[in-house]
Formats: C-alpha cells, sequence, structure tokens
C-alpha cells in the first residue's frame, strides 16, 4: 500500500453525518432460556482452584444452588473436576448485576429472535485477571505490555506462581466485551427496540466451556455454537500491573478451530452486522470460515465489521487481514499502533494520517488513540474525538468498550460522527475507570439514557456513497 492515496484536503471539517442502519421494527426480543443447569463462579482457594456451582431458576425468580465443585489445573495446565461439599455465596458485584438482567427477562418467552442485530465472530476464551506487580513479570520473564501465545505447561507454570494473589475468571475475550457491552446498552427499548446480541465460535465440552457459554447467557449474549466433543477451552491470562498496564497469556485451546458449517451460515443469514475478531486470523485454517462468513454477510445484505485486535497478528497475517478489509469490511476498529501497521507506516505518522488512508478503503475506520483521543474516518477524512476524562485503574478491554459504543451508534441511527464518538469515548472511560473489562448493567443504562436525545430528530441520510453500504 502507498500513501499515494492521502486526501489532499487538510482543511478541518466538520461532524459528517451519514446512515448505516436505519430504523428497523422487526425485532424481537432475545429471551434467556433457565432450563436445565448452567455453571457459574464463585471464586478461588488456594492454588489453581476454580470454585463452580451449578445454577437453576424457580418460578418467581428465586435461585437455588446445588452440587457445587471445585475446578484445579495440574501443573501442565489441564483442569479437572472434584466434588466439594462445602456450601458458599457468591457476593460478587458483577453477579449480582447479571441477576437483575435474568429478572429483567424471566417472565418472557424463551423464544431466540427471528433475527441478530450483532452476531460476532470470535475466539472464545476464558480470561483469568489478576493485578501483580513488575516483579511478578520479571520473575517470570515477561515483558510488560505485550501478548503472548503459550502451551499447556506454561499456563500451569504462570498459576502455580499467581496461587495467592487475588484474580477471577470470567468469559473473556476482546470481542465478547464488545458483545456484552452492547447488549447492556442496548438492554432497554431507549432510543429503539432492545438489541438482540450473539455470537459464534469455539469452546470444548470441558468445564470451561459451559462456564463461558453460562456467563454470556446471563449477560443477554447467546453463544450459538455447539461445545467441541472432548476440546480444550482456550483461556488467557490478564496480567495488570499498578500503572494500569496488561500483560495477556493465551492458550488457544484444543477447540480454537472454527468451522464455515451450515449452522454458521444459517446465523450470517439473520445478521444485521457481522463483526469479526481480528485474533481469528492466528488460527490455523480459519482464515477460510472468515472469508465464507464474510461472503454470506455480503450476500445477505449485512454489514461487516473487523477488529484489529493485535499488531503482531496484523504483522503475520498481513496478506490475510487486508484480504478481508480490503474486499468485505465496511468498519475497522483499530489503535493508532495497529492503524499504523495496517498502512505500513512509521511510528512518527500521526493517527490521523493512517485514519485518513484507511478511510479511502473502508466505509468507516475508528482508530483509538489512548488518553490523547480518537478518530473516526471517512471518506479520506478524519474526525477528531477528544477523550473523556476519567482517572485510569485498568487500561485492558478499553478498545472493547469503544467498539460497543460505535457499533450501539449505529444500531440506534445515531448520524453524527462526533456524537458518536462522545458516546464510544465516553464508555471507554468508564471502564477504564475500573477494575474488569466490562461495562456495567449500570453503567450501561446512564450512558445509553444520556444519548438517547440524539437520536431525537435524527436524520437518515447517507454520506459516505459507498457500495459497501448495504440499506438493512
Amino acid at each position: 500500500m502507498s500513501p499515494l492515496f492521502l486526501s489532499s484536503s487538510t482543511s478541518p471539517i466538520s461532524s459528517p453525518t451519514f446512515s448505516l442502519y436505519p430504523y428497523s421494527s422487526l425485532y424481537l426480543r432475545h429471551q434467556i432460556r433457565h432450563g436445565g443447569t448452567s455453571l457459574k463462579l464463585l471464586g478461588f482457594g488456594g492454588g489453581e482452584r476454580l470454585k463452580l456451582v451449578y445454577m437453576g431458576k424457580r418460578a418467581r425468580g428465586f435461585l437455588w444452588a446445588s452440587s457445587v465443585s471445585k475446578c484445579r489445573a495440574d501443573k501442565r495446565g489441564d483442569f479437572g473436576m472434584y466434588d466439594d461439599e462445602e456450601d458458599e455465596t457468591d457476593t460478587d458485584a458483577e453477579t449480582e448485576e447479571e441477576e437483575e438482567e435474568l429478572k429483567e427477562t424471566s417472565g418472557s418467552s424463551s423464544s431466540l429472535p427471528e433475527r441478530w442485530d450483532v452476531l460476532g465472530l470470535g475466539q472464545a476464551m476464558v480470561d483469568f485477571s489478576g493485578v501483580v506487580d513488575d516483579e511478578f513479570l520479571e520473575r517470570l520473564g515477561l515483558e510488560k505490555g505485550t501478548r503472548k501465545v503459550i502451551n499447556h505447561e506454561e499456563r500451569g507454570r504462570v498459576l502455580q506462581a499467581m496461587d495467592g494473589c487475588s484474580y477471577k475468571a470470567a468469559a473473556g475475550g476482546s470481542l465478547s466485551n464488545s458483545l456484552v457491552a452492547l447488549a447492556r446498552l442496548g438492554g432497554k427499548p431507549i432510543g429503539g427496540p432492545v438489541l438482540n446480541v450473539a455470537m459464534a465460535g469455539s469452546v470444548g465440552s470441558d468445564p470451561l466451556g459451559g462456564f463461558y457459554r453460562a456467563k454470556l447467557r446471563r449477560a443477554n449474549v447467546n453463544f450459538c455454537s455447539a461445545p467441541i466433543k472432548d476440546g480444550t477451552t482456550g483461556t488467557v491470562i490478564v496480567l495488570t500491573t499498578p500503572d494500569a498496564q496488561r500483560t495477556m497469556l493465551a492458550y488457544q485451546g484444543t477447540s480454537s478451530t472454527i468451522n464455515y458449517d451450515p449452522s454458521l451460515a444459517s446465523l450470517i443469514s439473520k445478521t444485521s452486522i457481522l463483526v469479526v475478531e481480528g485474533y481469528l486470523f492466528e488460527l490455523h485454517d480459519t482464515i477460510k470460515t472468515i472469508t465464507k462468513a464474510c461472503e454470506e454477510a455480503r450476500r445477505m445484505g449485512a454489514l461487516v465489521a473487523v477488529t484489529a485486535s493485535d499488531v503482531t497478528c496484523i504483522e503475520r497475517h498481513y496478506d490475510d487481514f487486508w484480504e478481508i478489509v480490503g474486499n468485505y469490511a465496511d468498519i475497522v476498529f483499530a489503535n493508532s499502533d495497529e492503524a499504523r501497521a495496517f498502512c505500513h507506516f512509521s511510528s512518527k505518522e500521526s493517527p490521523d494520517s493512517a485514519t485518513r488512508y484507511l478511510s479511502h478503503f473502508v466505509p468507516l475506520v475508528s482508530v483509538t488513540d489512548g488518553p490523547r483521543g480518537s478518530y473516526i474516518g471517512v471518506k479520506g477524512e478524519a474526525v477528531y474525538i477528544p477523550p473523556s476524562p476519567c482517572v485510569p485503574v485498568d487500561t485492558c478491554g478499553a478498545g472493547d468498550a469503544y467498539a460497543s459504543g460505535i457499533l450501539y451508534g449505529i444500531l440506534r441511527g445515531i448520524s453524527d460522527l462526533k456524537g458518536m464518538g462522545a458516546l464510544a469515548a465516553r464508555i471507554a472511560a468508564t471502564v477504564v475507570g475500573q477494575q474488569g473489562t466490562r461495562l456495567s448493567v449500570c453503567h450501561a443504562g446512564e450512558l445509553a439514557g444520556t444519548f438517547a436525545y440524539q437520536l431525537e430528530g435524527s436524520t437518515v441520510t447517507s454520506d459516505i456513497g459507498s457500495d459497501h453500504i448495504s440499506s438493512l
């Protein structure tokens, strides 16, 4: 690629308007099925133990718990179950919020919606998140702020080293963070119908796979893919230092391969926006699945969004990324380093230049630049979005939260780019100002209500003029 395509216009532009997604009345609320049992994380004991409890739901919203078990990682990083007679109660704030979400939907039909507003195709990984100091990273020979793929033995070694540290598990992954935030932002009909959000990916038939599926479902994100028999669910260890930097260690597991099958094709045919997670490009042969999924989405008139995910992903799979981005993407999410990697720009190039360059190939480009703000690119121009003020606690999940704001703005018909960017920036700042990667139910409701006024009198006109944009 050459920077010769950069726009010659250097004058500031006003916030343009556009429409990617007009209003639609063809929505049905996605309801959570309460039949059967699901795995719910309670906490950690000594060593590498996960305490899980089988949960159910009775009439009138009462919860019951039984068959408390623990899940232990051995030195190779394998997990096994054993019984524990001890009864415990989970007091985690996030779980309480998820229970509130369940109460809101417990009295309605459990049928799935006819269409999904957003379907995410990504890596289904269970996150082990903990706070450590620099000495911990040095002792294990880990470079702060990087992402590394590890094997069984390495995973077991790190978890052993974390014995005694405060850490927890969650249904993680970059894409799931965005989907949960989007589902919570669209969980009530503020400015439009309730949003239906789903994810497709690959989990094993092991306890962690059941835990992942159950946690997403509790957050109103339906995980639609069947578990892989005898597969091992992938995990990511997220180590956050006091300066809010995160170091990520990913174990992909035996369930990391995602195949394009009739079930996935059917999901895509009922989807308005397909979001492809960039980490998928690291998986063997998954590019074939991504290509077929994007082709089907385009054929059915859905928008295609791609997340850059990580600089090293782009550098290792540069041609594959551009094959998808250049031919199918309507939206690209990236941070400034990832955007420069897409453009083969040096670190001296500004994120503004990278945004404008990418927007010649993709109708809508979203580029975040940490505490310096963000940019939204359209037709060779970049709209600067000032950062939303916050006291940083944990930067993990900031970009994921920002992406949820952009998707929410599109689905709610916000046509002003500055308004959409301001919403995304506030969502990101909210997540950065807390410990953990997930936007809370309470904050999501407040943010959605604050920006609902933007929908009033919003004109539905297009300012992009690209064949990539489908009228849904």
